[in-house]
């Protein structure tokens, strides 16, 4: 099976490239919600002289699926010592190894609680939520908790639910804040950044109480932890913001007072900005502009040689008809169901092909298959179209090329989709490095 690193294909992590990559001491990480280990290989990548990062226990479990394609792969890369494909809430804390770091792309789900911390059996989430798995391994470690976690999640987290905008945040965060952790967060769309592919997530990092993370957040204005101080700025740097920017608020310890009464007022207005963090249950959050100056990587720099492109991709007259139609803008009458009320349902024109020249649209898991579809990607090389292989689609969220060889191509397009970006856990990683 051909490997490949992962920045072969023109792409140069620019960012703090003198940090400090030597620290004293390992931290031990555990993965949650590991998918095909995309931040086991960020973390490998951030330190991989040193192995700063080491990985004591994992966890994937797929619940609609017999076959665990996720964990399979999982294994078949970096083994199946201390990897556990088991539900998580069926996991005893006790068995989970004690560790400096938790990372992990937990599902946005709804977060409302249904008991106080105040109450004696604890928090009580919708049952099968994962947040509150992270939760309750915090809370069950104790005074052994991770110092660190290292979060990613949809972008729309910050805004949902949309009845009630930010709540589910603020129960993030107002929970780890209860548990003794200072936060930040910020959403980013990888390809500012110089990656190959517009995808905006939200990642979030928090630090225990005692930390020289947690000392910075406590010790410094808040445009100076924004611009320059924070963990984000300096892996991700942005344009200058100005203290009058920065709004703050203060979130209520109780939890069912948050799933309530959060954003009631003005429901529709969001309460987090793209940047952000939370001390001592005070957040401060603003919008902001990325600054980024190094080179960019473009779709057509990450396309395989076409004469190892199976025919299969390519799509013939017949069905680039298809194509066409699904991409192309329309107007439909509609009725609902329903009520009988008949409306419009309309469509604007997507770019078509997808231009080589720019990162490439963000990965969806339905990205495979052979079907025409309006949000697959199609090319046009050597005035032939086609889909995007398995391998170019791991190029674009930069894994090593078949990292996920072994399940069919439509699945591996699904894993993908639902991956991240490891060149975006790579600079954190490295940033931490030099804070621990």
């Amino acid at each position: 099976m051909k490997v490949v690193n992962l920045f072969t294909h023109n792409y140069k992590d620019e960012s703090n490239m003198n940090m400090q990559t030597s620290p004293i001491n390992k931290l031990k990480t555990i993965e949650l919600f590991a998918g095909v280990g995309g931040f086991r290989l960020g973390l490998q990548n951030a330190n991989s002289l040193n192995k700063a990062y080491d990985i004591v226990w994992s966890n994937q479990w797929e619940p609609s699926t017999k076959i665990q394609h996720a964990s399979d792969i999982y294994c078949a890369r970096f083994g199946y010592e201390n990897h556990f494909n088991q539900d998580i809430s069926s996991v005893k804390v006790t068995d989970i190894p004690d560790h400096d770091l938790l990372v992990g792309g937990f599902p946005c789900q709804d977060y409302s609680v249904a008991s106080t911390l105040k109450n004696a059996h604890g928090i009580v989430g919708k049952k099968g939520v994962l947040w509150w798995e992270i939760y309750r391994i915090l809370e069950e470690k104790a005074q052994n908790a991770p110092k660190y976690l290292m979060l990613e999640n949809v972008d729309r987290l910050l805004k949902s639910p949309a009845s009630q905008r930010g709540r589910d945040f603020a129960i993030i965060l107002s929970s780890l804040n209860s548990l003794g952790y200072a936060v930040e967060w910020r959403v980013i769309n990888a390809s500012e950044y110089g990656m190959p592919q517009r995808r905006r997530r939200v990642f979030i990092m928090a630090y225990k109480k005692g930390t020289k993370l947690y000392k910075t957040l406590q010790s410094n204005t808040e445009s100076s932890i924004l611009n320059q101080a924070g963990l984000f700025a300096q892996s991700f740097p942005i344009k200058m913001l100005s203290q009058e920017n920065i709004l703050s608020n203060e979130l209520s310890n109780d939890l069912v007072d948050i799933t309530n009464n959060f954003n009631t007022k003005t429901p529709k207005l969001n309460t987090f900005f793209e940047a952000g963090y939370m001390i001592d249950g005070v957040y401060y959050t603003s919008k902001i502009e990325p600054y980024y100056k190094g080179e960019k990587s473009v779709l057509g720099s990450f396309l395989q040689d076409e004469k190892d492109v199976p025919e299969e991709f390519y799509i013939n007259e017949e069905e680039l008809v298809k194509w066409k139609y699904h991409k192309g803008s329309k107007s439909i009458e509609r009725v609902n169901k329903k009520t009988g009320h008949k409306y419009t349902y309309s469509e604007g024109k997507m770019s078509f092909p997808d231009c080589l020249n720019k990162p490439s649209r963000t990965i969806i898991t339905g990205e495979g298959g052979a079907s025409a579809s309006r949000f697959k990607h199609v090319v046009c090389v050597n005035d032939r179209y086609r889909r995007l292989t398995p391998i170019e689609l791991e190029r674009l969220n930069m894994f090593p090329d078949n990292h996920t060889f072994g399940v069919s191509d439509t699945k591996r397009a699904f894993l993908m989709g639902n991956a991240l970006v490891v060149g975006i856990v790579q600079r954190l990683g490295k940033a931490l490095l030099k804070e621990v």
